[in-house]
């Protein structure tokens, strides 16, 4: 089972410019720009007491964000517009969240942001040498396990709404803090599946509009290990 997200072996360009790895990488600098400029004004505003356009920015960012990624992922059009929109969008909310955390552990947002860039580089250099290989039982058991992920928020948030939630898992417990390093190694792990479909693109001459797909699928797995690592970091504060 392929992450459908790069499910796209029928891409393969017929005519024009094919789709490179230095091509994508310049894309993805340009998105990481993007969330970095948008982050930085909502966090402006929290900082500067504008607490309700930044709570604003936070939660539309949000919204947004998930739309524009449902755009993107459903119809594969005009992504070099929406690909950034996206980004920007995520950055709102990026700033947001990351100003709450800020406000109640000091010094933990640079600490998620050179660990999820540590765990990049460290994922990346993985994939070069070969250590891990991006086989199909690896997409499979890497897509079935974010989906796990995936199904347990959905649960906690459906629970929320009654006044409930799932034991122990999103505490500062023994218990809670393995389970975000879990979530953590499987936000690392699409890190890989990335680099994969990059790679495998350029290899395949997919079209070069799938620069932007893939910048887009590592900006995606890149902002989930942040505020992985964020909730992480937030839990080990909170034992001490």
């Amino acid at each position: 089972m392929a992450n459908p997200l790069f499910n796209i072996d029928d891409a393969r360009v017929l005519d024009g410019e094919p789709m490179t790895v230095n091509g994508a990488v310049n894309k993805t600098f340009i998105l990481l720009a993007c969330v970095f400029i948008a982050a930085c004004y909502t966090w402006f505003l929290a900082l500067n007491g504008y607490t309700d356009k930044a709570q604003l920015l936070t939660i539309g960012g949000a919204i947004g964000g998930f739309i524009l990624a449902m755009i993107i992922i459903f119809t594969r059009s005009a992504m070099n517009i929406l690909t950034p929109l996206y980004s920007i969008c995520e950055g709102f909310f990026l700033g947001g969240i990351s100003a709450v955390y800020a406000a109640q552990y000091a010094g933990i947002v640079m600490q998620a942001i050179l660990a999820t860039f540590a765990v990049l580089f460290s994922m990346l250099i993985l994939f070069r040498t070969g250590a891990i290989r991006c086989t199909e039982r690896f997409r499979s058991v890497i897509f079935t396990a974010t989906l796990s992920v995936a199904l347990v928020y959905f649960i906690q948030i459906v629970a929320s709404f009654f006044g409930r939630g799932i034991p122990q898992i999103f505490t500062a417990s023994p218990i809670g803090i393995g389970f975000s390093v879990i979530v953590v190694a499987i936000a690392a792990f699409n890190l890989i599946i990335d680099f994969d479909f990059i790679e495998r693109g350029a290899e395949h001459f997919f079209e070069k509009k799938y620069e932007w797909y893939g910048a887009f699928g590592l900006m995606v797995s890149l902002i989930w290990l942040y505020l992985e690592v964020l909730r992480l970091l937030a839990k080990v504060s909170d034992r001490n």
